[in-house]
């Protein structure tokens, strides 16, 4: 399985991402023209030789209008974002929306991830200040630089279309750092926000290593933080920082192909005999909520021939207390049993392809030799209900790339050519 793993044991930001990405690519200079005809206003890519801890890598300087706005001395990375206004036109997401849609010369599912991360951004800033999402206006992340390094990480990982992404924990520096507010600690509010759930650690390097724009493109593109799986290398770049630290200042991207998955679960389960089934559904709910990665039933036989429930949860092992916790509060259970199961999966994405008839969200499943394509059912019924077909219809037609029978008819009763087919974004 081709698989992209980041090493960010000094961080990221969005410029160093980039550059990491750049140098898995066999033509450097032709993706650096590309990434300068996307037409942000006023931007220019330039590709730099970098060396740190001797160590050859990659800088990506980015200039808007002639100016490096990264280049502030005391500057590792950009600064963390506020909702004040910024001088930059694009600073807010209706702006952002408008330049990437309007503007950008960049394919239609590079479009949605560029704004799709800029939601991650918008919504860790509403929490973070108290403001709704629609009033929020980025500062130095609404600046055309960090579109640009936006832009570039979303097109690179697209050309790269690498099936699985994965990611170290993450170190985030420490201390505090000088922003329009004034001293806040690192890492930023807002980046905090964005890295809630994954492994992160502080270190003792003084500094704010990893921006919310790096923070940002991580949590929409990483499917699982950890360390590195086995991995047959074909390609590793080197994404350098402008300041220099006792250890390297770099994001290390490595490219190649991994085995199909393995893994562990643990599964629990539990007799019931003085439980009704209102109560035991009410269970099921919680546990899933908890984050199960099943719960099933079974009815079982027990002692004094009476009929019972076989409870069961399949849960990370990470997961054993929380799951525990919920058994016992939720059922009259006195015990729970439990084993390790070995499982070998199929690797799982799920993706918003845009159709005549609205999003769909589509789910894959590869690995093993074989792949799946798979359809949210409420989507299917959307458009079922909304177009007067039936479900079957609609699931026969969306695999197939089909239309809906019902939207326009030809004079056979089959769809007209003039049918707007749902397409999918590349």
């Amino acid at each position: 399985m081709k698989t992209l793993y980041f090493d960010c044991s000094m961080g990221a930001a969005g410029d160093m991402l980039t550059a990491a990405l750049l140098e898995l690519l066999p033509d450097k200079a032709g993706f650096v023209q590309r990434l300068n005809a996307i037409g942000i206003p006023g931007v220019q890519y330039r590709a730099e030789t970098s060396v740190k801890c001797g160590i050859s890598g990659t800088h990506m300087a980015v200039t808007v209008d002639g100016v490096e706005e990264h280049a502030h001395p005391h500057a590792h990375h950009e600064t963390p974002d506020t909702h004040e206004h910024h001088h930059h036109a694009h600073s807010g997401m209706l702006g952002i929306a408008h330049l990437v849609q309007a503007h950008l010369d960049l394919p239609e599912r590079v479009r949605h991830d560029v704004l799709a991360v800029y939601q991650l951004l918008a919504e860790a800033e509403s929490k973070v200040h108290g403001v709704p999402v629609e009033e929020i206006h980025f500062h130095e992340v609404g600046s055309l630089d960090a579109v640009a390094d936006v832009a570039a990480v979303c097109l690179l990982i697209h050309t790269l279309k690498p099936e699985r992404i994965l990611c170290s924990p993450i170190h985030v520096g420490c201390g505090q750092l000088q922003c329009a507010h004034g001293l806040m600690p690192v890492p930023a509010p807002a980046t905090a926000e964005l890295l809630r759930d994954v492994p992160i650690y502080g270190g003792t390097i003084q500094g704010e290593l990893c921006t919310p724009t790096g923070a940002a493109l991580l949590r929409y593109y990483v499917n699982e933080f950890g360390p590195m799986p086995v991995l047959r290398t074909e390609a590793i770049g080197y994404g350098m920082g402008r300041k220099d630290f006792p250890a390297a200042n770099c994001v290390r991207a490595l490219l190649g192909q991994t085995e199909d998955s393995a893994d562990q679960v643990l599964e629990l389960h539990c007799n019931l005999d003085d439980m009704t089934g209102e109560a035991v559904g009410f269970a099921v709910e919680r546990l899933l909520e908890a984050g199960a990665l099943d719960v099933w039933t079974q009815a079982i036989g027990m002692k004094k021939s009476r009929p019972g429930i076989l409870l069961c949860v399949l849960c990370k092992p990470s997961d054993r207390g929380i799951m525990l916790s919920q058994l016992f509060r939720h059922t009259t259970t006195l015990g729970v049993r439990e084993a390790i199961l070995n499982r070998s999966v199929l690797e799982r994405r799920v993706e918003t392809v845009e159709t005549a008839f609205g999003p769909l969200q589509r789910k894959t499943a590869s690995g093993f030799g074989v792949e799946r394509v798979k359809y949210e059912h409420e989507d299917l019924a959307r458009i079922a209900r909304e177009q007067g077909c039936s479900l079957d219809e609609i699931q026969k037609a969306f695999p197939r790339g089909g239309r809906c029978p019902s939207a326009h008819t030809g004079a056979d009763g089959g769809p007209s050519n003039d049918t707007p087919s749902p397409q999918s974004r590349p």
